[in-house]
């Protein structure tokens, strides 16, 4: 005669196999989810304010439709814009974190001793937003009208005149170490954490000069209170066009800009990292993003994921020559 338990155990069987079946349905739909499942997070490794800051910012309020999910802007600064880079690149590969990258980066991987990431492997690019020129600039305070002018001024009197930066290891630091080389001056460099309490300081005459990024200055070149004498690219830029180039001004070869672009951590999907690259070109390709480029004095590009790494690659190999020469390095 069968017992309670030998009649349940059908019952049983049938009942974890049910659960097993849902929890089966459970996890495919899951991994089914259409990505982006929540908001998407755009990781700017300077303090707001900078020309990271307002592209990430562009590049946000547009992109969020495209995506159906809210774009986030999220700033990480320190180290030189390392600290935030080695966050998305050890953050979960699942495309809801990217960061805004920029050329510092490819300079950050030959100045560092050590750093706790590859910027090479670790992050996947995805596309670049924009360059932007570089451009000395000095306090209305100061006498120098040009840069021959500045250099008069700065030479004879070594470290009394100062240059500041968005931190050790950037492309601003190193424009300021070559410009050194190229003249002679001996400058004081003063690390900031980003270009809004950069230009703060040099608003204010606590700093002589910076060759920051056009976007965070323009507005107070144009209002009289600061004064651009050259940009540091091989060509004049088009928001700026009375200005002239360092190699007008005499110091020959002297051609370094900025970009800035996005990428993600190195085993986000590859459809993921497709769609991204697909909604961001258009997003930058637009009327609408490329008149706000023309505002802030860059120049939109949108190019491919492939396009982005060779340049990346090519950058990382030119500047590794130039840190070398320019003997900066730090632990």
């Amino acid at each position: 005669m069968p017992t309670l338990l030998s009649r349940r155990r059908p019952v049983l069987r049938t009942l974890a196999a049910a659960a097993l079946l849902i929890t089966g349905h459970a996890i495919t739909l899951a991994q089914a989810q259409p990505w982006p499942s929540k908001p998407v997070t755009l990781v700017v490794p300077f303090p707001a304010g900078g020309t990271t800051d307002v592209l990430a910012r562009a590049l946000a309020d547009k992109l969020g439709p495209a995506l159906g999910q809210t774009v986030i802007v999220e700033s990480k600064p320190g180290a030189g814009a390392t600290l935030g880079a080695d966050y998305v690149a050890k953050s979960k590969p699942d495309g809801h974190t990217l960061l805004v990258g920029a050329v510092h980066h490819t300079i950050a991987s030959s100045v560092y001793k050590k750093l706790p990431y590859d910027f090479q492997k670790d992050l996947a690019p995805i596309t670049t937003i924009a360059l932007v020129p570089n451009v000395l600039v000095v306090n209305a305070a100061t006498p120098a009208k040009n840069v021959a002018e500045l250099v008069a001024l700065i030479k004879p009197k070594a470290g009394a005149y100062s240059y500041g930066s968005n931190g050790n290891g950037t492309a601003q630091h190193l424009i300021g170490t070559q410009f050194e080389n190229l003249t002679g001056a001996d400058l004081m460099h003063i690390p900031y954490k980003g270009s809004g309490p950069l230009t703060t300081d040099l608003l204010g005459g606590q700093v002589t000069m910076s060759f920051d990024t056009v976007t965070p200055v323009l507005q107070h070149i144009k209002a009289g209170k600061l004064r651009a004498l050259a940009v540091t690219t091989g060509k004049r830029a088009s928001v700026l066009p009375d200005v002239p180039t360092l190699e007008e001004a005499g110091l020959k070869g002297f051609d370094i800009g900025t970009w800035f672009g996005v990428l993600a951590p190195a085993a986000t999907p590859k459809d993921v990292l497709a769609r991204l690259n697909t909604e961001m070109v258009k997003v930058i390709h637009s009327p609408e993003f490329k008149q706000r480029m023309a505002e802030i004095g860059a120049e939109p590009i949108g190019n491919s994921s492939e396009q982005m790494a060779q340049q990346i690659k090519a950058e990382t190999d030119k500047f590794a020559k130039l840190v070398k020469a320019a003997k900066v390095t730090i632990d």
